[in-house]
């Protein structure tokens, strides 16, 4: 994942102290091998999956301790190896749109929906009603197309600012210049959540009285589980 790179990276040792050596690692999918004594929700053989929390991580080794309230049953239909790739990007994706608040007929831009968080995030917005318009490279179009996405843009050879106005809610996970212009389309009260900030995000919306914020991530075993739900539905993957 990325954040393993940031982490690397030192960029966000002020936001994650950690205590060397460490083992990287932030989704988990794997077999249950041993509970500890006041564990009700899981038992050994359970095959499970999670995002551990941040300050231990550990996901690369192959064996790990997780809290109970960190973990979920792996959805049935998915592999092991495919279960693995979805914890951190769904609740990044899920918590996102409900910060957001995100309803039935609102307007969302995604930016950059070819990425992780981006495939997830189209499809949940979908889910919940949402008109949902998603950037990407021509390349990926047919693909973040094939997510369910309403309206796709290349942002090679389009701008999305003069395609797009009064929108609800965009999630950026791009940051820098394309952060600071996502403001322009945002209708009155409408909102951004960032996976990545910029220098200048926090006085623009000031100046512009529009909703900002910096999303962190946090651990969630009942939102992997209604993930869970989604995935064996087939509303989402």
């Amino acid at each position: 994942n990325p954040v393993d790179n940031l982490i690397i990276a030192g960029y966000l040792k002020a936001i994650l102290p950690l205590k060397f050596p460490h083992i990287l690692g932030n989704d988990v999918s794997g077999e249950v091998v041993e509970t500890g004594k006041n564990v009700t929700g899981f038992k050994k053989g359970d095959l499970v999956y999670s995002r551990p929390n941040p300050a231990r991580s550990g996901t690369f080794a192959e064996l790990i301790a997780i809290n109970e309230s960190e973990l979920a049953i792996k959805p049935e239909n998915l592999s092991h190896a495919e279960a693995a790739s979805l914890p951190l990007v769904s609740l990044t994706a899920w918590q996102a749109l409900e910060q957001a608040q995100v309803k039935e007929g609102q307007k969302v831009l995604i930016q950059a929906g070819s990425g992780g968080v981006g495939s997830i995030v189209i499809q949940l917005a979908k889910h919940l009603g949402a008109y949902v318009t998603a950037t990407t490279s021509a390349k990926n179009m047919d693909l973040v197309k094939s997510y369910g996405a309403d309206q796709v843009i290349n942002y090679q050879s389009e701008d999305f600012t003069q395609l797009l106005s009064d929108y609800d809610f965009v999630l950026d996970a791009l940051g820098g210049d394309v952060l600071d212009k996502s403001f322009d389309i945002l209708k009155a009260g409408g909102q951004i959540i960032s996976l990545l900030g910029s220098e200048n995000a926090e006085q623009i919306a000031l100046e512009k009285n529009k909703g900002y914020r910096y999303l962190l991530m946090t651990e969630n075993g009942e939102q992997l589980t209604k993930i869970t739900e989604l995935v064996e539905q087939k509303a989402v993957w």
